[in-house]
């Protein structure tokens, strides 16, 4: 209660902000870019708005002073407005004439479209055709790792296997061991959400199959990011579109599912720099009794830390505006180190300014000990300032936006619906830094879907909208 009585008044307009598009983005849920906007004001509120009430913003007035902070926090209520007002000419221009067909999705769900035989026929053909590139992934992965059948498949008995580790900055082809990383995120979580709304015996038993010997790989491993990415298409899918009840029901599953999850996070957080989470699961984990050295908060969740750290720098001048220098190497990120061996190298810049050179500084390493994220509004600003940055950071959420609400305008096909579930779930991830690091399991999903385009003669549009 102290910490709260300490926050500026720009903060409470933030909130008024976020409460009123929340409002209008809710008005809008059928109109394709509603929903996607939620999920975009979700996230910048749980990294921005509640920051401070985690983690305690009387610590943050220690380290950078009322000043800064509260410039920082109306950089946050200026993205707030920006967003707002932004998504829906960014929509109607990148989207055009889709806009006026409105979104799908919530018409296939009103519909119970899952229970129609030509709707499971999508479901089958694309549980089949993504049979492929997931046994040459894991053939690969297997092949790498010298067949540890155990490390790649079932690393609760044993210790998970690590087929595509590499240094931070690539040489050689090892753009392709990243690209292989995103892609077996993306088909795991496909292969979640197919096994959710599948209702055919052979649909159910492959994919069932192919989630639960892919999906370990990332329980048992450090980077929640990821679990959560694996996880949440799938359990999306199920709430939305398969279980049976009303709304209680529905929210009575979704509370004790994210109680499961949350004491999993804690079991990983608990043990992660003291052994592999398989060794620690194995063995027990963290001694219970041992209170005093139990971790009781999710460290990372402090993005609004950021941006004060962000703004602190640049007013004493140790760290500078970029001028879109940050955005340049976002986007060129995707060519392989091999063909443009100076290509910029991604916030090692700002990992220099909050102090993590140290260690090893090889240039394997970038020179750093480690990354650290800016944040989806604090990259903006190092990009482009304080006034620019936010709008800039804005608009790209923005054109996500437009991005997800294209999946929904064309949800007669099931692999947009797919990829809308998968989409949904990488906006919060987003929070961090806006960066393809993020969405390239959706990129790679977006190509293989193109290419298969499963279905193409079935539509939904004599569904109401």
């Amino acid at each position: 209660m102290e910490d709260i009585g300490q926050l500026p008044l720009p903060y409470y307009l933030c909130w008024i902000a976020f409460l009123y598009w929340m409002y209008r983005s809710w008005q809008a849920r059928k109109e394709g870019w509603g929903v996607p906007t939620m999920a975009a004001l979700f996230t910048a509120g749980s990294w921005y708005l509640g920051d401070p009430l985690y983690n305690g913003y009387s610590t943050y007035l220690f380290k950078f002073g009322y000043p800064t902070l509260e410039k920082a926090w109306w950089e946050v209520l200026l993205f707030l407005m920006s967003l707002g007002f932004l998504v829906p000419p960014v929509n109607d221009r990148i989207n055009g004439a889709l806009v006026a067909g409105k979104g799908k999705i919530l018409s296939v769900m009103e519909q119970r479209a899952i229970d129609l035989p030509w709707f499971q026929d999508q479901i089958q053909r694309v549980c089949l055709l993504l049979l492929i590139p997931w046994g040459v992934l894991t053939l690969v992965a297997l092949y790498r790792t010298d067949w540890d059948f155990v490390g790649i498949l079932f690393p609760y008995l044993g210790e998970k296997a690590d087929p595509w580790a590499r240094d931070r900055l690539g040489s050689g082809f090892d753009a392709f061991l990243a690209l292989a990383v995103y892609l077996q995120l993306m088909l795991t979580g496909l292969y979640g959400a197919v096994l959710a709304i599948s209702k055919r015996p052979l649909t159910q038993t492959v994919s069932g199959i192919v989630f639960f010997l892919s999906a370990p790989f990332y329980v048992f491993d450090r980077t929640r990011s990821y679990i959560l990415a694996i996880l949440l298409p799938g359990f999306m899918a199920f709430i939305a579109f398969r279980l049976r009840g009303g709304n209680l029901m529905r929210l009575a599953v979704i509370v004790v599912s994210f109680l499961i999850l949350q004491s999993w996070m804690k079991f990983i957080i608990e043990n992660r720099d003291k052994a592999s989470i398989a060794a620690a699961f194995n063995y027990g984990g963290t001694n219970l009794e041992d209170t005093t050295q139990r971790v009781k908060k999710h460290l990372g969740f402090n993005m609004f830390e950021e941006l004060g750290y962000i703004n602190y720098f640049i007013e004493n001048g140790n760290y500078h505006v970029n001028w879109g220098g940050r955005y340049f190497a976002e986007i060129v990120n995707p060519i392989p180190r091999v063909f443009w061996p100076g290509k910029p190298m991604i916030g090692i810049d700002y990992a220099i300014a909050r102090g993590m050179a140290y260690g090893d500084q090889d240039t394997k390493s970038g020179g750093v000990a480690a990354s650290v994220s800016t944040g989806m509004i604090g990259q903006g600003v190092v990009n482009f300032g304080g006034f620019f940055g936010p709008i800039a950071a804005a608009f790209l959420m923005a054109v996500w936006i437009a991005v997800m609400a294209r999946q929904d305008y064309l949800g007669e096909n099931l692999g947009h619906l797919l990829l809308y579930a998968i989409g949904l779930v990488l906006t919060f991830n987003m929070g961090r830094d806006i960066t393809l690091l993020v969405l390239y399991p959706f990129i790679f999903g977006w190509m293989i879907l193109s290419v298969i385009n499963p279905a193409r003669k079935t539509s939904l549009r004599a569904l109401p909208s």
